[in-house]
């Protein structure tokens, strides 16, 4: 946790005096970084409270999306007022009171553990589950609608005629639609490969992303926004609690590393695929391939379920 708010606020002050495709690229690469380390961390945190689990990971993540709604509207509006400088240099800030919270918090006491020969000691045996590669998979599609807001949903939005305070608040009903299910999902929600819950999910990602450019409308805009962002909900509180159910205490923070793994190689890919797809067919038709493919996602989770087990 302090590594990745460490990470986050040295990322906001690189970016504040950002010049340049580099140093924006490496901006990028430090949020990633943080990113990456923030998840499993309090993935992991939030499983061995006190409770019932889903509801704790129901209760994180409403959290973490509360966070994104109050940022991506504050951002917006920061843009629109002050420009980039002062919303990096508000990042920072709040990177640094992150931080500082981090220091507050009391580590869980560990058991000692068997020395391990190398470091991927602790995944192999885990990737040799098939419900934990099942779960990577159902991460990879839980991340799509995310890894879109961080890339070509804005640039949708300004293709439409959107403005930066417009956008923020139309990106921020994802994070609306993933907090409210995040809330009430998790008294539902039932893990592992028995149940049809990822797959109705993956369809209405598809759905939503595929659905979107059809019309500029504001309202059907705000609509598949706020769908898409319950059906990642749903699904990002599904694989945390099948990853977390599968695996042991010990071992714990090492599967739900490998569950931010797909939920990384989404953010990595799909915006490197929407950019090929836009620059050689225009961004309208690049959202209509990515929700044909997220749709095969879904197929692939139907057929691998009973497999998974």
């Amino acid at each position: 946790m302090l590594s990745s708010a460490f990470a986050l606020g040295g990322t906001a002050a690189w970016l504040a005096f950002a010049q340049g495709f580099w140093m924006l690229l490496w901006g990028q690469v430090g949020l990633v970084v943080s990113r990456a380390i923030f998840w499993p961390a309090t993935w992991a945190m939030a499983s061995e409270l006190p409770g019932a689990r889903g509801v704790q990971l129901g209760r994180l993540n409403a959290v973490t999306n509360l966070g994104q709604i109050g940022g991506t509207i504050s951002c917006g509006a920061l843009l629109a007022t002050w420009g980039f400088p002062a919303a990096f240099a508000v990042l920072f800030a709040v990177s640094a009171a992150a931080f500082i919270a981090a220091l507050g918090t009391k580590p869980h006491t560990r058991r000692d553990r068997a020395r391990t020969t190398h470091l991927l000691a602790a995944y192999l045996p885990l990737l040799r589950k098939r419900v934990i590669r099942y779960s990577i998979l159902c991460a990879y599609l839980s991340a799509v609608p995310f890894a879109l807001s961080l890339s070509f949903y804005p640039l949708l939005l300004v293709h439409y005629g959107y403005g930066n305070d417009a956008s923020g608040m139309f990106l921020s009903l994802r994070s609306v639609g993933a907090f409210a299910v995040a809330l009430v999902a998790a008294h539902f929600v039932r893990s592992g490969p028995r149940t049809l819950w990822p797959v109705f999910c993956a369809i209405v990602i598809a759905a939503a992303i595929g659905c979107l450019p059809l019309t500029p409308n504001s309202a059907a805009i705000a609509f598949w926004m706020l769908l898409v962002g319950i059906g990642s909900g749903a699904m990002t509180l599904f694989f945390q609690m099948t990853i977390s159910e599968v695996s042991t205490t010990d071992e714990r923070s090492s599967a739900l590393a490998l569950g931010g793994t797909g939920w990384n190689l989404s953010l990595l890919t799909i915006p490197l695929v929407m950019g090929c797809l836009a620059d050689h067919y225009g961004i309208v038709t690049s959202f209509y391939v990515i929700g044909a493919l997220t749709l095969a996602g879904a197929g692939a989770i139907a057929a691998l379920r009973r497999w998974a087990l």
